[in-house]
């Protein structure tokens, strides 16, 4: 799965103003939850989208996070965060905004989620990809304390290059 934010704009639809952080609540998936996470998927991805196997194996493996908010009992986003035996670096190799929540800041709370896990889990940094023309993730990252480490072309089922960013976590920056 390569990193993907859709559907966030980090702006209030109407305002220009940014947008309250949404009423969500984050828990880690579950089985139940997976044809609703192929539905987001199918929804908030029109490339690069991941399986049912990959989705039904993150569901409770030891190495792999996948967190999901749900707006009453909608699942409106979710995050996927990938972990290394002996290493402190985690990796976010997906976020995934319902269409219907676009601009209401859910990437920006599915992110902070997806470090506070990875501090949890014993890492000190964050890294993802994000399409180099993916300006809405971008923004969010940078925004976040994320730094631009390294230019990956063609990395993309479409042959889109990727731009791959690192956080420290834990130090306070960007948060």
């Amino acid at each position: 799965m390569e990193d993907r934010v859709s559907g966030y704009s980090g702006q209030g639809r109407a305002s220009g103003h940014p947008a309250r952080a949404p009423a969500v609540a984050i828990r880690p998936a579950i089985r139940e939850d997976l044809d609703a996470l192929m539905a987001l998927e199918a929804a908030a991805f029109a490339t690069d989208r991941a399986e049912r196997r990959a989705i039904r194996h993150a569901i409770g493996s030891p190495s792999i996070s996948l967190l999901v908010a749900l707006d009453e009992a909608v699942l409106v986003g979710a995050a996927t965060i990938e972990r290394r035996r002996g290493s402190r670096h985690a990796r976010l190799s997906s976020i995934a905004v319902a269409p219907s929540r676009a601009g209401t800041g859910l990437g920006r709370v599915l992110l902070q989620a997806a470090e506070a896990e990875a501090l949890a889990r014993g890492c000190d940094s964050l890294r993802l990809e994000v399409r180099e023309d993916n300006g809405a993730g971008i923004r969010l990252y940078e925004r976040s304390g994320y730094r631009r480490f390294e230019t990956v072309p063609d990395y993309y089922e479409d042959g889109t290059t990727a731009w791959r960013y690192e956080k420290a976590l834990g130090t306070g920056e960007g948060g």
